[in-house]
């Protein structure tokens, strides 16, 4: 291999981890969620735990989504697991889909120490933006296998709402 081709490789391998980086930041960044732990949340102190990154007073995790369209409904989907249904909150306000609950940690029965934590636990927020005017007080949520699933009724039934802009 001679350094042009080198040189081509390191290349396309820059693109490749820079588009994956960007594609990453985009779809990650609504869905990175703060985690701010109370006195019931049951985390255990700094000192029982082995692990360098573990911060007690609050941590970052990520609460994937899903949001569906059709004529009549929106269909939001969120990843909430190991969250009790009834630590979940859900609200429609305006135009936003707001959840709010709290993770609690649950320890272990056994004598031991921990190595490594890395889930996040506490208090949390997320906002989903809405695509349409909906029924916010005709709203369905239920909750399944971690998944926080809310079915709003459009407002205006109709085609999904499309906008075409301009490029100047």
């Amino acid at each position: 291999m001679n350094l042009n081709e080198l040189k081509q490789s390191f290349s396309t391998l820059w693109d490749s981890m820079s588009e994956g980086w960007q594609h990453l930041r985009q779809s990650a960044s609504s869905a990175l969620t703060g985690f701010r732990p109370g006195q019931e949340t049951g985390l255990p102190e700094k000192g029982l735990v082995d692990d360098m990154f573990f911060i007690p007073s609050g941590t970052w995790s990520m609460l994937g989504s899903n949001l569906f369209e059709d004529e009549r409904r929106v269909v939001v989907q969120v990843e909430v697991p190991g969250v009790d249904k009834e630590a979940l909150d859900v609200e429609v306000q305006e135009n936003l889909l707001v959840i709010r609950g709290e993770k609690r940690f649950r320890r272990e029965a056994s004598e031991g120490r921990y190595r490594v934590l890395q889930c996040a636990y506490g208090r949390f927020e997320r906002v989903v933006a809405l695509p349409a005017a909906v029924l916010g007080d005709q709203a369905k949520a239920t909750y399944a296998d971690g998944v926080l699933r809310v079915e709003l009724p459009k407002l205006d039934p109709g085609t999904p709402r499309r906008q075409s802009v301009k490029v100047e």
